[in-house]
């Protein structure tokens, strides 16, 4: 039986993709095989040797050491795509939030408790005070269409808006998703300057932290709405709130509230609700269990944020999995040795990603104890695994 830890509670749906014969899945284990983690900082957390993978329930991977646990034999995944419905549906209640002061409005609403009958006078009297433009027939500019951005785009078209959709890295499949209603722009800059709302979902990297600047509101549509739903990182916090003091932009709607957004005029913070639905934290979870079992399986690699993706089909024969630098001779350092051992590859395969790389050896004959070690002593070696 498999042990798998868990650093935060997780839906019980796991049962439904593996055996609880197979596994079990605890918060206390001796040796673990894997772990499974939400929003738990394993960024001070001793990971025990035992442990072959980690899978993040959710996308974001801000709180997991993804090199440092790349240079200890670790792979590290997470749920793309899982999430995506709850993400879009309180996307298209920012798009209504971002147009209409709804948000505004309910709060003023709830302060007229105490007028008794008066209040169907002070609301017809001050309702004017929230209103806001309908979404049909405006342009939304959707940047990053992978999967919530997809599934933005698309229902947004569904609603009669103009979408443009922008994303040099589409995938091929996300593509071939994309409603013939959303129009392709050349560039963000294409966006940029005409959208009337722009919705972001890019993923937060040393690139993109802080690329939702001063500069960018300046090239936007005097009066245009900005949400974010991916990560709260990528816009300046001061820049957005001095564009909207100077009516750059109409309006900011967030799902990450902070110090300086909260109780700022014409910022609506959402508190990080984008994938808080029973059935998204399900999906997340199934996506899991499933990517982890299919690794400590056979060795497959899907959705993996620190090694590149690698499928050596079925498990039929010894197989070693070596993880180890991506530099020149790492293959054939290990194979020699192997071939040393009279032991005949039947099947390798080899994949890298970044300072990262993963070969996948199946073998005529068990492997030694002195072959696997002399294996993992090797400088450019990680770990080694062994599959049987």
């Amino acid at each position: 039986m498999k042990n798998v830890k868990l650093l935060n509670p997780v839906s019980p749906v796991w049962n439904e993709v593996v055996s609880e014969s197979e596994y079990n899945l605890c918060t206390e284990c001796d040796a673990p095989d894997a772990i499974i983690v939400r929003s738990a900082d394993m960024h001070s957390y001793e990971i025990e040797k035992s442990v072959w993978a980690v899978a993040r329930a959710g996308v974001g991977v801000n709180n997991i050491p993804l090199d440092e646990l790349a240079e200890k034999g670790v792979v590290v995944f997470n749920t793309p795509g899982a999430n995506a419905n709850a993400v879009k549906e309180l996307v298209l209640a920012g798009l209504l939030l971002a147009s209409r002061d709804i948000a505004g409005g309910i709060e003023w609403a709830n302060g007229l408790k105490g007028q008794g009958a008066e209040v169907e006078k002070l609301v017809e009297k001050g309702k004017k005070a929230f209103v806001g433009p309908e979404i049909m027939g405006k342009t939304l500019g959707v940047i990053g269409l992978g999967a919530i951005g997809l599934q933005v785009a698309n229902a947004a078209a569904a609603l009669g808006m103009t979408v443009l959709g922008y994303d040099p890295y589409i995938s091929v499949e996300n593509a071939w998703k994309l409603s013939r209603a959303v129009r392709h722009a050349k560039s963000q800059d294409e966006i940029i300057e005409n959208a009337d709302y722009v919705t972001v979902h890019v993923p937060l990297t040393d690139e993109t932290r802080g690329s939702f600047n001063a500069s960018v509101f300046s090239r936007m549509k005097k009066g245009a709405a900005l949400l974010n739903f991916a990560r709260g990182e990528l816009v300046v916090a001061d820049d957005v709130i001095s564009a909207l003091e100077n009516g750059q932009l109409r309006r900011y709607v967030c799902d990450f509230p902070s110090e300086k957004l909260l109780g700022v005029k014409n910022v609506v913070c959402v508190p990080h609700l984008g994938a808080s639905t029973p059935e998204s934290e399900d999906n997340c979870v199934r996506m899991a269990i499933r990517q982890l079992d299919d690794y400590l399986k056979t060795g497959t690699i899907v959705n993996s944020v620190n090694f590149p993706a690698a499928d050596p089909g079925a498990l039929t024969s010894p197989r070693l999995i070596v993880l180890h630098k991506n530099v020149p001779n790492v293959v054939s350092s290990v194979t020699s040795r192997v071939s040393a051992r009279n032991i005949n590859i039947s099947n390798m395969l080899n994949k890298s990603r970044g300072t990262h790389a993963v070969t996948i050896l199946d073998l005529d004959g068990d492997p030694t104890d002195a072959l696997i070690n002399e294996i993992s002593a090797l400088e450019t070696v990680y770990e080694i695994r062994v599959l049987k």
